[in-house]
């Protein structure tokens, strides 16, 4: 006689006490099959019940009315079983190397010409109230005349009364997913709340928590990328296994198990159910168990119209994994007290039972219709009105209505996140990351307050931009500054009026008198990137002072692009012993420039969120390209010399499933005409010249040549190549930990017309400048170290000249 209520059974590997995932349970004649984690619930379960699995003894097990929970632990084989053949092969690698073969008919995204749906998703982070044990202990002091009570430890009780009332946090979001051939895939979030927030973190929405396909070469997972089982090299790289034949939406399916075939690569177990006939995925089920639990799981729909397997729900859950020391998520918002395995016998804590739980549940699906995507350079667009949706809009479009511990979460944490300030908190931690401090209507510039270098000494200043409080349309940027060396005051004013939103368009102008290293190389596009220290700069020398005014024009307008247009005139007084000469008969040791130029950043490989606040690179993909051009005109506004420049830069990144990552960085430029020293190139050199190793020790640059002096060579033409190869890291001992990181440099360049600038000694680099070294980044708390040689043409005859030692730190301030 079968038992009256549901059972939950947990099959078990004898040796270690782990659950078996994906174990078969027979009950009733039907075989059941357990999760990742070797757990399955039995509605109507048979008096006797057996559990099997592949390479274990299988074991029979007596169900009793009064008994709920059962626990079977299975014996491993003492010889593991051959696998299955059939004439020769793995039938479960004929069966993916099908299912790979067949991806282009049965992934929507190649198969169908269009198709559009919606999706609910919630995510939440709480854990089982009944898991959570409520009793108070109370700790007693024995003493001759009794025991005396010396405090209650309440913190599991506290806990658990909180879990019973409210989730710890919790977000939802409303999106239409648009998709064409020609244009790709696009999500538009219609609605989005986040649990005591008015303004969501949007960098929040644009995580990639689980990958969108699961026939593409790599599967995403809470933002790390792993090896896919249904990837096109994917048979060398997993084993499979044909654990069952089940039936999906009426139609059989093989379930299939899947372990790496070796270890030291991103890599995941797991379960796909092929669909027998047309070898589509109907389910999916991905797990990685190592610092977190993360059990990704996607659920499909057949179409019979389209004879497709199209998505239809998936789940993500993500609990303690085994190690001894903490880990940060989702950009450190969450926070799980990771524990070492070696603790297995420790005391449950409250932190062990949390968990977060995500769930999207499709709806409204159209197949094969017109579909025209607007503003489809940005894979996510978030509407407007998103945060502001009332009540009554949610509640079309979930699947259940919120439960009371959910309306708790929301009413709780808002009165929390209000109560502590956090909003305000984190736009003030996004203003300082960027280099300002809100201060009402304007945000005060932190590069602007302190500087050094070698020309003017300490740069003590003040500067600030007008921020959305003051203007939405308009902004006014200024900043003043005085060198304690040179005894100059240097300012700066300007303003600026915006043209578009989406596009983020501006047009401005400004007016500037300070100081630029000579024959530096810089893009207009390139992102303000805030230090507390800036070290290359603090030896620099050779200045040259610019009265420069300005229009310009910045723009998103071109897809994938970030642009600016600018049209200058500029006096320029080199601060340094120089004289140019370009006719041979008028030298000039002040002039005049008159210049257009246009700067571009292209990544178009990307993925862009726009918000109502702004576009957000969300995916950052490679490679990246920057291109600037500059004309200068003379006889315009008074200007001496007429020469046009030509800057390249492009980028490169690989990150490999083991962790260890490579980049590369080509840049080159090119002047025509008659250029002045002030505006050719100098390669970022970044070595003192003086004698011995030591006294040349300084802080390290960003792509600079550690071992070139300062003022060693220009060109009027150049191509520098960068490549960095790091290495997975690695702990020496304790808190001393190591990630090598091998670094090449080469330049090779040339300067036409040498003889037409005097003042300084300098070379060419026209038989190629060669340096090679290591950096040992973040040794101990921030603090690294470099060490660089110099070798080929260009290598000094004094040994230690050509060495460079450093020192690296890097500042984390969130």
């Amino acid at each position: 006689m079968g038992a009256q209520t549901a059972i939950t059974v947990t099959v078990k590997d004898a040796q270690n006490n782990t659950g078996l995932p994906f174990a078969t349970v027979t009950s009733q004649g039907r075989n059941y099959i357990t999760d990742v984690d070797g757990k399955l619930v039995l509605e109507e379960p048979s008096a006797i019940i057996t559990a099997s699995y592949t390479s274990y003894t299988s074991q029979n097990i007596e169900i009793t009315p009064t008994r709920r929970f059962y626990t079977i632990k299975l014996v491993a084989h003492s010889e593991v079983l051959k696998e299955l053949v059939i004439e020769g092969a793995n039938p479960a690698n004929e069966i993916m190397g099908r299912a790979i073969r067949r991806k282009v008919i049965n992934d929507p995204q190649r198969k169908l010409s269009s198709f559009t749906y919606k999706t609910y998703d919630r995510l939440i982070v709480t854990a089982d109230p009944d898991s959570i044990s409520s009793k108070l202990d109370s700790v007693f002091v024995y003493e001759k005349i009794g025991k005396r009570f010396a405090k209650v430890d309440s913190t599991g009780f506290k806990f658990k009364k909180l879990i019973d009332r409210r989730h710890l946090y919790q977000t939802e979001k409303i999106s239409e997913y648009k998709f064409n051939r020609g244009q790709g895939l696009k999500q538009e979030v219609l609605a989005t709340r986040m649990a005591g927030f008015k303004q969501p973190l949007y960098e929040f929405i644009g995580l990639k928590l689980q990958s969108y396909s699961v026939y593409t070469d790599k599967i995403d997972l809470l933002e790390t990328k792993y090896a896919g089982p249904m990837a096109n090299d994917a048979l060398s790289e997993y084993n499979y296994k044909i654990l069952d034949t089940v039936s999906i939406n009426k139609r059989q399916a093989y379930m299939i198990y899947f372990v790496p075939k070796h270890r030291g690569k991103k890599k995941l177990s797991g379960i796909l159910y092929i669909d027998t006939y047309n070898y589509g995925v109907a389910k999916a089920v991905f797990r990685v168990r190592n610092v977190l639990d993360i059990t990704s799981t996607h659920f499909f729909t057949y179409e019979k119209d389209q004879q497709l397997w199209f998505p239809d729900r998936k789940t993500l859950k993500i609990v303690k994994g085994n190690n001894k020391e903490d880990i940060k998520i989702l950009g450190e918002t969450i926070k799980f007290d990771a524990v070492s395995s070696q603790d297995a016998k420790r005391e449950k804590e409250p932190s062990d039972f949390v968990y977060m739980y995500s769930e999207s549940d499709n709806f409204d699906k159209h197949f094969n219709e017109p579909v025209t995507i607007r503003r489809s350079s940005v894979a996510i667009e978030i509407k407007d009105d998103a945060i502001n949706r009332p009540e009554s809009y949610w509640n079309q479009f979930r699947p259940d209505t919120l439960d009371s511990r959910s309306m708790t979460t929301y009413m709780a944490l808002d009165s929390l996140v209000a109560k502590d300030n956090w909003e305000q908190r984190i736009i003030l931690g996004r203003r300082i990351i960027n280099g300002y401090i809100p201060l009402g209507p304007i945000d005060l510039d932190l590069k602007q307050i302190v500087k050094y270098n070698n020309y003017e000494g300490f740069r003590l200043g003040v500067g600030f931009i007008t921020n959305d409080k003051f203007a939405e349309t308009f902004r006014i940027n200024t900043y003043g500054a005085y060198g304690t060396k040179d005894g100059e005051f240097k300012y700066s004013l300007g303003g600026a009026v915006r043209l578009g939103k989406f596009s983020n368009s501006w047009i401005g102008g400004s007016y500037t008198d300070d100081i630029k290293e000579i024959a530096s190389t810089s893009f207009a596009t390139d992102k303000r990137v805030f230090k507390i220290y800036d070290p290359r700069p603090i030896n620099i020398s050779t200045f040259y002072n610019y009265q420069q005014w300005q229009g310009y024009i910045e723009t998103r307008i071109i897809p994938k692009t970030e642009s600016v247009w600018q049209l200058t005139r500029s006096r320029i007084d080199p601060k340094f012993d120089y004289v140019y000469n370009p006719t041979g008969v008028l030298p000039y040791s002040v002039f005049n420039l008159t210049t257009a130029s246009v700067s571009l950043q292209w990544n178009p490989f990307s993925d862009f969120m726009q918000t109502p606040r702004g576009r957000i690179e969300v995916e950052k993909r490679f490679p990246k390209f920057a291109f600037q051009y500059t004309q200068a005109v003379s006889g315009i506004w008074e200007s001496d010399f007429n020469f046009g420049k030509f800057d390249f830069r492009a980028e490169f990144e690989h990150k490999y499933l083991n962790g260890q990552k490579t980049t590369a960085l080509v840049q080159t430029g090119l002047a025509l005409g008659d250029t002045p020293l002030t505006h050719l190139y100098s390669t970022s050199p970044n070595n003192l010249d003086r004698e011995g190793v030591l006294a040349r020790i300084t802080f390290a640059g960003k792509n600079s040549f550690e071992t070139m002096y300062f003022n060693e060579f220009f060109s009027s033409r150049y191509m520098m190549l960068q490549v960095k190869h790091g290495i997975t890291r690695f702990t020496i001992f304790r808190s001393l930990k190591l990630s090598p990181m091998l670094v090449t440099r080469f330049a090779i360049g040339g300067l036409d017309h040498k003889n037409q600038h005097t003042g300084l000694d300098y070379k060419t680099l026209d038989d190629g400048y060669y340096e090679s070294g290591v950096e040992f980044n973040e040794i101990f708390k921030g603090l690294g170290f470099t060490a660089f040689y110099r070798y080929g043409p260009y290598q000094l005859p004094a040994f230690d000249r050509n060495i460079a030692l450093k020192i690296s730190y890097v500042l984390n301030l969130f």
